[in-house]
């Protein structure tokens, strides 16, 4: 599978336009589960950061396969944006789907998930790595069959008791926690181009742990 996915690079010399091409297309991935009870739950951090990108540049969502889509243009770069309908536990299917149809190379990806192991509103990127026990990233790994692909961790703070980690995760933020959000959600609007305009290299070193 890593094979097939990376053979767009494998473009001859004279369509060095089409290679250059791919290179500007980048898909962003926010994990949630679909319908209003989950909306604002900490297991949906993914979907509340795109929402909150996609209403900061004004971007119009549409049904597409697999999930919702927009699109938005940042110095010549095209961002596809994508909250998968499939719920977190078969996410995999269509972030593959969407780097397929658009042809986006897997280093052009970035998923945005929740981490029980950060701090509330802490931000953490990393080029690979284990699932974490999270059930959306353990399918995507299993789907495109590796873990070298980016990733944009949320931190949601495990302030919970034994036994409680799923009522936790589908619960909603304390108010405590929402009157910080914006902030946070800001931040990451900021990795976010940073990841499409300066590459992950330089998002790690100016937003990791913020």
């Amino acid at each position: 599978m890593r094979k097939w996915i990376t053979s767009w690079f494998k473009i001859p010399s004279e369509n060095q336009n089409i290679k250059e091409d791919f290179m500007k297309k980048f898909l962003i991935v926010g994990l949630g589960n679909i319908g209003p009870k989950y909306s604002k739950t900490r297991h949906n951090i993914g979907f509340q950061i795109l929402d909150y990108y996609s209403k900061t540049y004004n971007l119009t969502w549409e049904s597409g396969k697999f999930g919702e889509i927009a699109q938005h243009k940042i110095k010549g770069r095209t961002v596809i944006l994508l909250k998968p309908n499939t719920f977190m536990n078969l996410s995999g299917k269509a972030v593959r789907y969407w780097l397929t149809k658009e042809k986006i190379p897997l280093e052009n990806l970035l998923i945005i998930t929740d981490d029980l192991n950060l701090p509330f509103g802490t931000i953490r990127i990393r080029t690979k790595g284990s699932a974490g026990g999270h059930n959306g990233l353990k399918d995507i790994q299993q789907t495109l069959q590796t873990t070298n692909y980016n990733r944009f961790r949320f931190g949601i703070s495990d302030d919970f008791s034994k036994g409680e980690q799923i009522e936790y995760v589908l619960g909603e933020w304390e108010p405590n926690e929402l009157a910080q959000m914006n902030e946070r959600l800001a931040l990451s609007n900021e990795v976010i181009d940073s990841f499409v305009l300066a590459g992950v290299t330089n998002t790690m070193n100016t937003y990791n742990g913020k």
